[in-house]
């Protein structure tokens, strides 16, 4: 029975994908067509790309088409991921001695030809100061490559739980209880009210008017929410709230969706009061924005999964949406800005499971207290 035989070469991409997978959190990206390359990603690294070239480089021309490849494929990441700038890593394990290397703006090229060479380069000890650290294994030959390969499946496996518990659609209580609110406030109108276009009666039922929130009535930055202007106004919005609040309630929890919910719906209410102070408003338009502004902070956050679902659905449904403000009248279209900008910030303060940090909840926070403070003032202060 032959013994598995492992290379200096192999060995070294061997270490170099099990520190990268496992301490620094890259994944694997399949490369269509690509041969003697490795690529990895995280958008949330200093090198948002870092790719291992195995196979020899016999002169300039040939690298020279190598990172002419580089830049297309990296291109195209960026597209899908939805990415303003991607800076990249290429290290290249097998490269003719006469030829020289040079980096371009956004990729920094390195050479290795083996351990020492990863452990002394200043680049890779700045960007990854645990690499050194991390480059030694007791296993060699059969051994190492099992012990690597099981690293990198547990790895795997932890990500694959998170990924089901982030996008397992679960019960959406909250988006159920919310619409239930909108179709009793709505049955109310027409049982003890005089129907859902009488003036009187959206204001009776906490529709929004500045005047009367200026008085005191804070309360219509909230209600104006679950009161609604006819059956299409109502079935559009409830139909809206469910698609969007059985994804996002699953993404960010009953809590936290409730609050993101909320607030767009304030920061929504507070920019119609500043822009539209003598109409009476209502709809739960501007927290729908909101949750569309949501869904786009989130996409953000896991573009990797679902960046093709933003750039084909999410961001044209949003922009249709923002046009069709614009061109038809009667439509509160600062309720769906405020709301938006509520969404997103709302989002930030609360932060996206396993990818936003305590610096980025903490700016969300900050930002999310200084938008509400700006409306409040446009709207009770500045607009008389």
């Amino acid at each position: 029975m032959s013994e598995l035989v492992i290379n200096n070469k192999d060995e070294t991409v061997m270490k170099l994908l099990h520190y990268f997978i496992t301490e620094e959190g890259y994944n694997p990206i399949v490369i269509h067509g690509s041969q003697n390359e490795i690529w990895l990603e995280n958008l949330d690294a200093p090198y948002r790309i870092i790719r291992i070239m195995t196979g020899h480089i016999h002169n300039n021309e040939q690298l020279e088409f190598d990172l002419y490849k580089t830049q297309s494929i990296i291109g195209k990441i960026k597209k899908k991921t939805l990415s303003f700038k991607m800076n990249a890593l290429s290290i290249f394990i097998d490269l003719e001695e006469n030829i020289e290397l040079d980096s371009s703006d956004n990729i920094h090229c390195i050479i290795v030809k083996n351990d020492q060479d990863i452990i002394k380069n200043s680049k890779l000890k700045e960007v990854f100061p645990l690499l050194s650290s991390k480059f030694n294994f007791v296993e060699e030959g059969i051994q190492l490559f099992t012990k690597i390969t099981n690293d990198i499946n547990e790895k795997n496996k932890r990500d694959a739980i998170k990924n089901e518990n982030i996008f397992k659609l679960k019960k959406p209580y909250v988006t159920y209880i919310l619409m239930a609110l909108c179709f009793l406030v709505f049955f109310l109108m027409y049982s003890i009210g005089n129907g859902s276009f009488d003036g009187l009666t959206l204001l009776n039922f906490g529709a929004m008017h500045s005047q009367l929130v200026k008085m005191g009535q804070v309360y219509r930055l909230i209600t104006a929410a679950f009161v609604h202007i006819g059956v299409i106004h109502l079935a559009f919005n409830m139909y809206a709230l469910y698609l969007l609040g059985m994804q996002l309630e699953s993404y960010y929890g009953k809590y936290r969706f409730l609050f993101i919910y909320i607030f767009s719906a304030i920061t929504g209410s507070l920019l119609s009061m500043a822009f539209n102070p003598n109409a009476i408003s209502a709809g739960a338009s501007g927290a729908i924005f909101g949750l569309l502004g949501s869904l786009l902070y989130f996409g953000y956050h896991y573009r990797v999964y679902l960046g093709n679902v933003m750039q084909s659905r999410i961001i044209p449904i949003l922009l249709l949406n923002l046009f069709i403000g614009f061109a038809v009248t009667g439509i509160d279209q600062f309720a769906h800005i405020g709301g938006l900008a509520g969404g997103v910030l709302s989002s930030m303060a609360v932060g996206v499971k396993y990818k936003s940090g305590s610096y980025e909840k903490t700016n969300g926070i900050i930002l999310s207290i200084l938008t509400l403070l700006f409306l409040l003032y446009i709207a009770f202060i500045y607009v008389n």
